[in-house]
């Protein structure tokens, strides 16, 4: 332990260089993680880390999905469902089908039953990856929207295939009516225990008489208990997380105050950066014994890339065919809700470019870990090293690759340019703002107008404050009255703005990051 500790730190702090690295390089910091940790698996003499298979959906899985349950917008998820559900489900399913396909044909020893597992392992992208990715680059709101729905959907989709491939791979056969019964107890199951559990916490947050500490500490164990439970009845655990993940989401506002949404973005952004980072590193430290365990079965290293290469261009290929199989469904079926394009060109650009986002990453690396290195009958799970190296070849081609190609695509093409009917998003900021600021003035000359203020010089400021959003020169007008004037003012402007999302044409983001001004606001006004 005394030893495997300084090495966990220089984890971090290697993460954490590296991470700022790849912002100077303007690159996805995943892209810089792997490589590094295919680099660091060459240093001799590094403890070797060994991680119960079993664990590692227990560990990282839970609090990643639950984080991009909150940061997704449910709303534009609704607007683009069609999209989002295609690609988290069907595309997930031809994928995984076509893998076992290739794989079963071509690499000796591998079953279709082998071949699922693989598929369900390497099919879902990361959207880790892909947000990192085009950070660097302008994108619609609405299209980095189905980006995340789909990889926080297609997460669930391809793990279940993981799990009824692990559970044939185990038995050796296939009861598809079972299959089925268990298929439905783990949708229905997942989905219900999570909603369930959401509205527990959600209860226990509002009545209990929490601080920022506990309401944060809460939030850390709620995900990891949304899994456990879910799992103990043998229901998805993924889909658990997610649901209550979203449900717990839409009622920020109402179970957690100001300082618990601030002080908790901060750690949960900084918790999930570490876990991504440790992810994508422990990879590069098992390699050498992967590779080892090849050569033990008598495959050769270049055999295996051949096969990793493979797999790599089968991914590619699903996820395009599938993008215009989508696209020519649409345009026949409902050709209506097709998201409209300034020009044929770049209605037909459109799938191509959605096939090429589907980087993999992390819930790829944690399917791999968890598979069992024996099975139930004691004997050595057939094929785990050449599935571990394959998915570490897919994850490391697609990231590099389709990683640092995608933004020049992207700005070369514009192709994205008009695809989405947005409007611009400071015009819509502006409006925004616009409408916030005379609606909170109307409350105040209908509330305050006719009351006797104790002061004022600060009613003066404060209505100054409002119609020129200007600071004032020093706090000395703020008394107890004008700040409890403001305190309500900021809760009328929580109500406006939740009112204003339901307005489809509206971008959530925007009203997020205008909701967390105001938290701000009144955290200063706190210690004024």
């Amino acid at each position: 332990m005394h030893t495997l500790l300084p090495f966990l730190l220089a984890m971090i702090a290697a993460i954490v260089l590296l991470n700022m690295w790849a912002a100077k390089l303007k690159i996805a910091y995943p892209i810089l993680l792997v490589v590094a940790g295919l680099l660091v698996s060459f240093i001799p003499g590094l403890p070797a880390v060994k991680i119960n298979p079993d664990l590692i959906f227990l560990i990282f899985l839970p609090p990643l999905l639950f984080a991009a349950a909150w940061s997704v917008s449910f709303k534009e998820m609704k607007k683009w469902w069609r999209i989002i559900s295609s690609f988290a489900f069907l595309v997930v399913f031809f994928t995984a089908f076509s893998v076992a396909l290739v794989t079963s044909y071509f690499i000796p020893g591998f079953t279709m039953a082998l071949g699922f597992l693989l598929g369900g392992i390497v099919s879902p992208p990361d959207a880790v990856s892909t947000g990192a990715i085009t950070r660097f680059v302008k994108i619609p709101r609405s299209t980095s929207a189905v980006l995340e729905g789909e990889s926080l959907l297609n997460d669930a989709s391809s793990l279940i295939i993981f799990g009824f491939a692990l559970v044939a791979v185990n038995t050796g056969q296939f009861i598809w009516y079972e299959a089925t019964l268990s298929f439905l107890w783990m949708v229905i199951g997942g989905v219900g225990i999570g909603l369930l559990l959401g509205w527990v916490f959600v209860q226990a947050h509002k009545r209990l008489p929490t601080d920022p500490p506990s309401d944060i500490a809460l939030t850390l164990i709620e995900p990891y208990l949304l899994y456990w439970i879910a799992e103990q009845v043998h229901s998805s655990g993924v889909l658990a997380v997610v649901s209550g993940g979203l449900f717990m989401s839409g009622r920020r506002l109402i179970f957690l105050n100001s300082a618990s949404r601030i002080k908790g973005y901060s750690v949960w952004e900084s918790f999930v950066f570490i876990l991504n980072g440790i992810v994508f590193l422990i990879i590069g430290l098992e390699l050498p014994e992967i590779v080892e365990g090849l050569r033990s079965k008598g495959i050769p290293l270049s055999t295996a890339i051949g096969y990793g290469l493979l797999v790599t261009g089968v991914l590619v290929a699903a996820r395009i065919l599938s993008s215009y199989a989508a696209l020519v469904a649409t345009l026949v079926f409902r050709p209506g809700a097709l998201p409209r394009a300034s020009s044929r060109r770049r209605q037909l650009l459109m799938p191509l470019l959605l096939g090429w986002t589907g980087m993999r990453g992390v819930v790829s690396l944690a399917a791999a870990l968890a598979i069992p290195v024996a099975m139930d009958n004691g004997t050595a799970f057939p094929q785990r090293n050449l599935i571990l190296f394959i998915t570490f070849v897919a994850i490391l081609l697609t990231l590099v690759v389709q990683g640092l190609t995608l933004p020049y695509f992207l700005t070369r093409s514009r192709s994205l340019n008009g695809i989405f009917d947005d409007e611009a998003e400071e015009a819509v900021r502006q409006k925004m703002k616009q409408g916030l600021k005379q609606h909170v003035y109307q409350f105040i000359k209908g509330k305050y107008d006719q009351e006797q203020i104790d002061n004022a010089a600060g009613l003066e400021k404060f209505m100054k404050h409002w119609e020129e959003k200007a600071k004032a020169a020093d706090d000395s007008w703020m008394n107890e009255r004008t700040k409890a004037i403001f305190f309500e003012v900021l809760e009328i402007q929580r109500q406006y703005l939740s009112e204003l999302n339901k307005d489809p044409s509206v971008d959530e983001e925007i009203i997020r990051q205008q909701l967390y001004q105001i938290d701000l606001e009144e955290e200063r006004l706190k210690i004024m």
